[in-house]
């Protein structure tokens, strides 16, 4: 046993965990109206590990026992279990693949080093051997960053980074600290907690992802509008590459030409393996609590969070949900009783003698940290814009429970896809100018793909991080499919992050690219960005042996063997690089290949997924 935990194969998270809803009576007609789901169907039985058909593994013996020497015997492995584990993220694509039995390129051995010596030994014999490496933190990716390209024909090893966990030394006088990248979530907050510091940095994977990979995606965090965004928190790195250590100290800024951080940060793998890193740390706050409010209206709650980050308030977090995600959020919560209840109704009646429409209403949580007087400087602040526009609080509790169960979501997207029906997310960001319109045109254009697939379709949104010239804006949406699940998925995802795009958004806010949004990638940076990136991937990584195909491709939208030939070129022989062009219509893709309908899991027990 290496002693690194991992998520179970078939869904989010660990054995025994997931969402139930009988004790909620407001789900199962949300649901109901939502995407014509009756919740109360038995869920499907899990496909047992031993129906999975797992290829064999394309590994020479010398590479073996040459990867065997440097990490030890028990830290190479070749064993079925551990290679599926490694195949995929958590995405609904990967989930709804690996239900139907359609793993595809399988890693061929997965290995634990144990410190950066030996992943230095094992990248180096990679590029000796010409087999493609890809790292993995904690297997939380949704972006498609972690599988290998189909078709590929080179080995490939699954470097495990879960062995490098420590938090290796702190600068209390500089607020830095030194943390080995394979370090997850607790764990290193646990470290770093024992001090009095906190990394602040708590994005919805939290539980199982590690500090390696937020950096390699360049993730955002919950908090990230009081301690900034990996980009922002990270200053410093250790990065292995073939031959070579590329080392950056943690300075707090430079003028030294381009910045390698930068280019490091977000690099999903295809510059080196990320081994250590720098960031800045925070004493743990006195005071920490998230506060409720009510707007009236999305337009309302929008212009809202405009002026809070406009305002000398500096809260941790600023979120307002759609009406619709408003709703969803209400229909999880247990039943209330006696005062509580009681409570709830009067406030309810209160609003609607103020002359709101209660379907119209919106959510939002704004939280709050430092000393007990900032603290309520700050929330005196905010409650004079929130009444501004017309809002209301509704105090801590309610804030309490999402602070509570705001890492349990992913469980509620298995507990749907056990009963028939996909539910994903897709962010953006975009100047405050442009976010109302960005909304509207995803909204509508996520609807559209719902009637061209004649399926019953929900979605919703939330805006969080907010910037100084900006916010992120972040959709769920969710359909009961048919027995065509990815292309029907591939219908809806392309309708909203082509209207991402085309409304002046970026296509993802913190998921990364991988091999899910590369089909834009032109779209965003624009074929001269394009080619500047092709060109640094191309130097750093002549082999292409480091995670290929990730970032820059036609992503899902190429043919296997166009995405394995582009993957395994030589990049001298590559021609000048051209980025997709535009997405054929959605149309034309609900027709692909039928399939049989996914074998999904039954629900385990289970715990709240959002807040109640």
């Amino acid at each position: 046993m290496t002693g690194v935990k991992h998520m179970k194969w078939w869904g989010w998270g660990v054995e025994g965990v997931g969402f139930h809803w009988q004790d909620k009576p407001a789900f199962r007609p949300f649901v109901q109206k939502a995407v014509a789901l009756d919740v109360k169907v038995p869920p499907s039985k899990p496909i047992a590990f031993e129906d999975l058909t797992v290829p064999a593994p394309i590994l020479a013996d010398e590479l073996r026992e040459t990867l065997e020497r440097i990490v030890g015997l028990g830290y190479a492995l070749t064993d079925d279990e551990s290679r599926v584990v490694h195949t995929f993220g958590k995405s609904i694509r990967d989930l709804l693949r690996i239900r139907r039995n359609e793993l595809g390129r399988v890693p061929d051995i997965v290995v634990y080093p144990a410190d950066e010596a030996q992943v230095q030994g094992v990248v180096d014999a990679a590029a000796e051997a010409g087999a493609v490496i890809i790292p993995f933190g904690g297997g939380s990716n949704i972006a498609g960053s972690l599988e290998p390209i189909p078709g590929e024909q080179r080995t490939v090893i699954s470097l495990d980074m879960g062995r490098l966990n420590r938090v290796l030394e702190i600068d209390e006088y500089s607020g830095l600290a030194r943390i080995q990248a394979g370090a997850q979530g607790p764990d290193l907050e646990e470290q770093l907690n024992s001090k009095g510091w906190t990394l602040g940095h708590f994005p919805d994977s939290f539980t199982h992802s590690t500090l390696g990979g937020w950096v390699a995606t360049r993730s955002s965090g919950m908090q990230s509008d009081k301690y900034g965004d990996i980009a922002d928190i990270a200053r410093g790195l250790r990065m292995v590459r073939p031959g070579e250590l590329v080392v950056l100290r943690p300075l707090p800024s430079t003028s030294t030409g381009p910045s390698v951080r930068e280019m490091i940060i977000g690099s999903e793998g295809r510059l080196g393996v990320i081994t250590e890193v720098w960031v800045n740390v925070h004493r743990q706050p006195a005071v920490r609590e998230v506060q409720a409010y009510f707007f009236p209206t999305w337009d309302a709650g929008l212009a809202a969070m405009h002026e809070i980050a406009e305002s000398d308030a500096s809260p941790s977090i600023t979120r307002v949900s759609d009406a619709r995600e408003s709703g969803f959020s209400l229909a999880t919560r247990k039943e209330s009783k006696g005062f509580s209840a009681v409570a709830q109704n009067t406030l309810m009646n209160v609003l609607k003698r103020r002359g709101w429409n209660l379907d119209d209403m919106c959510l939002s949580f704004i939280g709050y940290e430092g000393t007990s007087k900032h603290v309520s400087y700050e929330k005196r602040l905010v409650g004079s814009i929130v009444r501004k526009h017309g809002g209301i609080g509704v105090g801590k509790g309610p804030g309490a429970l999402y602070d509570q169960k705001k890492f349990d979501t992913p469980y509620l997207r298995d507990f749907l896809l056990d009963r028939g029906a996909a539910a994903d997310v897709s962010e953006t960001a975009a100047p405050w100018s442009k976010l109302k319109s960005v909304y509207d045109n995803t909204i509508a254009a996520a609807n559209r793909a719902y009637d061209e697939l004649g399926v019953h379709g929900w979605i919703m949104c939330h805006l969080s991080h907010s910037y100084h010239s900006g916010a992120c804006l972040y959709f769920t949406f969710a359909f009961k499919h048919d027995e065509n699940p990815v292309a029907q998925y591939q219908v809806v995802k392309d309708a909203i992050q082509q209207a991402f795009v085309d409304s002046g958004a970026t296509l993802s806010h913190h998921h990364a690219v991988g091999l899910e949004h590369a089909p834009w990638m032109e779209e965003d940076i624009s074929t001269g960005g394009v080619h500047l990136m092709q060109a640094l991937f191309d130097a750093a990584d002549p082999q292409g042996i480091l995670n290929p195909g990730k970032i820059l491709s036609r992503g899902f939208h190429a043919a296997p063997e166009e995405q394995a030939s582009a993957a395994a070129a030589p990049a001298a022989a590559a021609p000048p690089a051209t980025a997709p062009a535009r997405k054929p219509a959605a149309a034309k893709r609900s027709a692909a290949a039928k399939e049989s309908a996914p074998e999904a899991t039954s629900a385990p027990e289970s715990v709240p997924a959002t807040a109640e």
